[in-house]
């Protein structure tokens, strides 16, 4: 770290002034002053526990201004933060935390009836109670090493063991760094953020936003996609974040595409591909807004890639090229180069990329290669380095010998007028492999048809690609980040 600010709580709460708004929450407006005391007194609490160094400390919380200081205590004081995902239940909160080595937890008062089980057996435990004025503000910041740990975070993958990437304190500060770079992040910028800290694209807006002295408003219902445009307006944020289902909601039953905005100032897409159809609607909905579409991963800390807003119609479809400090490249599976043009599966460098996944060296030695890393996307490159995911090695549906993607028959379903949302899965036939199974949502004011759906995708889509059974959906299921559970889809194919 070439950074003056060792530890990484310091790092990200260098630059706020004392008297502007760091978060706003259910609350309302809390100052950078009060951040830094709050941080400063749960740190205290940390202390007084006596816990040993690099301890494993869990975050039990909805996104809120306890969030906030809470991790970036935890952090101050040279332990690990455990994020657990809104949600979970305390059975699966249990088994994460035995896994990880998590005895010692910090929690929202309001949840603790949800996971008493897991708080009563805990050898400490602390509520927001531990936000009230440290006893002294002399205690300094724990000193840590750029490679020591700092957060533990779980994948959102289908793995039937947990799986937790350590992500270390040179990996958030680079790709902060990088972010804050391309996005031009300023004291200025505020963001509505709906997508839970607990996520790594989630975290990456508080930590992108610290940094430079900005704020977070924290929107934490989506029941209402409307309260995400009225929080937008009422906290004059200039940036909005999130992943596909998060903007074919907006798109859906929102009026985002009729209510003017004039404080946003950038989009951030990432999570998964958002089809190009809704991507260029989103776009015209507020011109004034710069589209960034970007790409990552948790064992990349968050982002990788990202699409300059000025390229989106000339590049189409692509996710860019690789974020400062990042290298991106396509290599076959015995590790070596494809040509342009020629599918390759993306292999990414940098100080970002994680060192692997807790206490999974076999895990961990599959990705984690020659000190990259090996994503699992499967990828075409332009002439110019432009990458275009074709799929995910996992969602690839194999029909009749040939591998087919699911986002080629997902972008072509979605530019039908009615359609707000779809997802192609393989189900297991005798004849073919797999045969292709597509779930579809509509719009409100759509009463659009199976029928009509198979009969456009006909049109579009090569015979091959042509879906062999089409389902209408109340929505697709969806996991606590929002990315849609095709292992759930998969499973209700054979129903």
């Amino acid at each position: 770290m070439t950074q003056s600010h060792t530890n990484t709580s310091e790092y990200l709460l260098a630059q706020g002034h004392s008297k502007d708004t760091a978060v706003i929450d259910r609350a309302g407006p809390h100052s950078y002053a009060e951040l830094r005391a709050s941080v400063a007194a749960i740190h205290q609490r940390l202390v007084d526990w006596q816990l040993p160094p690099s301890s494993r400390v869990g975050l039990l919380s909805r996104n809120s201004f306890f969030w906030v200081a809470a991790y970036l205590a935890i952090l101050r004081s040279g332990h690990v933060a455990v994020p657990f995902a809104p949600g979970l239940t305390a059975v699966d909160v249990h088994h994460k935390a035995t896994f990880v080595g998590c005895d010692a937890f910090l929690f929202e008062t309001g949840l603790h009836h949800v996971y008493a089980p897991v708080i009563t057996d805990a050898t400490h435990a602390a509520d927001e109670s531990a936000t009230v004025k440290a006893r002294s503000t002399s205690l300094q910041a724990a000193t840590v090493k750029a490679d020591d740990p700092a957060v533990l975070m779980f994948t959102s993958g289908t793995t039937s063991a947990p799986r937790a990437v350590v992500v270390s304190h040179r990996n958030i500060r680079a790709n902060t760094d990088s972010i804050t770079a391309y996005l031009d992040l300023s004291v200025r910028d505020r963001m509505l953020v709906v997508l839970p800290f607990s996520y790594c694209y989630g975290a990456s807006l508080l930590h992108t936003h610290l940094s430079v002295g900005g704020s977070l408003a924290i929107c934490d219902t989506f029941a209402f996609p409307e309260t995400v445009i009225e929080a937008i307006k009422r906290d004059e944020c200039t940036g909005l974040a999130g992943v596909p289902s998060t903007y074919q909601l907006l798109l859906r039953a929102s009026s985002i595409e009729t209510t003017s905005l004039p404080s946003l100032r950038f989009l951030q897409q990432a999570g998964g591909r958002l089809p190009p159809s809704q991507l260029e609607r989103l776009a015209a909905a507020q011109p004034q807004a710069r589209l960034f579409v970007m790409y990552g991963a948790t064992e990349a800390t968050s982002r990788m890639s990202y699409l300059p807003p000025e390229l989106l119609v000339e590049r189409r479809g692509s996710i860019g090229r690789g974020i400062p400090g990042v290298d991106l490249s396509l290599v076959d599976p015995t590790g070596q180069p494809v040509a342009p043009g020629a599918v390759g599966e993306i292999f990414a460098r940098g100080d970002n990329i994680t060192k692997g996944y807790w206490q999974d060296p076999e895990g961990t030695a599959a990705k984690f290669v020659e000190g990259g890393l090996r994503t699992g996307d499967l990828a075409r490159a332009d002439e110019d380095g432009f990458l275009y995911i074709v799929d995910r090695q996992a969602d690839f549906i194999k029909s009749w010998g040939i591998r087919v993607s699911s986002h080629e028959i997902e972008d072509a379903v979605v530019a039908l007028p009615g359609v707000s949302g779809a997802a192609a899965v393989g189900r297991p036939d005798e004849s073919a492999g797999e045969s292709i199974v597509l779930f579809y949502v509509s719009a409100p004011e759509s009463d659009i048809t199976p029928e009509e759906v198979l009969a456009h995708a006909r049109t579009r889509l090569a015979k091959h690609l042509v879906p062999h059974e089409v389902r209408r959906v109340p929505e697709l299921p969806l996991n606590a980040n929002g990315k849609v559970l095709k292992a759930e889809l998969k499973a209700l194919a054979i129903t």
